[in-house]
C-alpha cells in the first residue's frame, strides 16, 4: 500500500463567507495553503441550493489546484451536466436532501442503481474518475462492481461514510475492516471520511490499515480558527501516515 494521503475538504471556509454574503474567505486561497500544508487533494461539496460551494468556486479551483480536485455531488442531471463541462480528476457521488445540514448516509446502490449508473457513465465518458460514497455495507460495496448494479462502469473508488465510528460506535471499526477486504478484493480503493477529527483519526488508522485516504473538512477549518490552517492539516497528515 503507498502512503496514505489526506484530502482537505473547503466546504467550510465557503460556509463562512456565505454566512455575511461577502467574498472572504476565500475557498480557492484555503486550498490553494492547504496544498502547500501538504494536502494530497482538495475536496468540495457542491450542492443543489448552492449553500457553501459555488460554481465560481470549482471554476477557479480547477485552475489553481495542482494536486486533485474532488467534487461531491448528487447524482442529478444538473450537476453532472455541470462536471461533464468542468472535469475535475474526480467526483464522489453522495445522497443529498434539501433539509440536510450535512450529508446523513451513504448512497443506497441497491434502490437508486440507475440514477448512480447514469452519471457514473456519463461522468466516465467525459475523462473524470468517480467514486462512490456508501455505508460500510457488504451488500453496497458488492453492488460497486456488480454488474446488473454499478459494475463496469469505472467506479475505482468508494469512500467509507465513517459518522457511526465518529459518533463513539467503536464496533464500526469492524464493519470498516470488512468492507475494506471486501473491496480490495474486488480491485476497488477505499477513501474513509465523515465526522472525522485529529482526536479519533489515529484509532483508525491503526484498526483499518487499508483505507488509502481521508477526506476530513469541518474539523479542519474548526480547528484552523485556533492553530491556523497550516498546522490543522499538517497534524492530520502526521496522523495517517505515522
Amino acid at each position: 500500500m503507498g502512503i496514505r494521503r489526506l484530502g482537505v475538504n473547503i466546504d467550510h471556509v465557503a460556509t463562512l463567507r456565505q454566512a455575511r454574503r461577502s467574498a472572504y474567505p476565500d475557498p480557492v486561497l484555503a486550498a490553494m495553503l492547504a496544498e502547500q500544508a501538504g494536502a494530497a487533494q482538495i475536496t468540495c461539496h457542491i450542492r443543489g441550493d448552492r449553500r457553501h460551494v459555488n460554481e465560481r468556486d470549482i471554476r477557479l479551483l480547477r485552475e489553481v489546484v495542482t494536486t486533485q480536485l474532488n467534487v461531491e455531488h448528487a447524482a442529478t442531471d444538473e450537476m453532472v451536466s455541470l462536471m461533464e463541462q468542468l472535469r475535475p480528476h474526480r467526483v464522489t457521488l453522495v445522497p443529498e436532501r434539501p433539509d440536510e445540514v450535512t450529508t446523513e448516509g451513504g448512497l443506497n446502490l441497491l434502490t437508486n442503481a440507475d440514477a448512480v449508473r447514469s452519471a457514473a457513465r456519463r461522468l466516465s465518458a467525459a475523462g473524470v474518475r468517480v467514486s462512490l460514497f456508501i455505508d460500510p455495507d457488504p451488500a453496497q460495496v458488492a453492488a460497486v462492481v456488480d454488474p446488473a448494479f454499478i459494475g463496469g462502469l469505472g467506479v475505482d473508488m468508494i469512500e467509507l461514510n465513517t459518522a457511526r465510528y465518529a459518533e463513539g460506535h467503536i464496533d464500526d471499526l469492524e464493519r470498516l475492516n470488512f468492507a475494506c477486504a471486501q473491496a480490495k478484493g474486488l480491485g476497488v480503493e477505499v477513501a474513509a471520511g465523515h465526522g472525522l477529527t485529529h482526536l479519533n483519526l489515529a484509532a483508525l488508522v491503526k484498526a483499518v490499515p487499508d483505507i488509502i485516504e481521508y477526506n476530513i473538512g469541518h474539523s479542519i477549518v474548526s480547528r484552523a480558527v485556533f492553530v491556523g490552517l497550516d498546522a490543522a492539516v499538517r497534524d492530520l497528515i502526521r496522523i495517517i501516515q505515522a
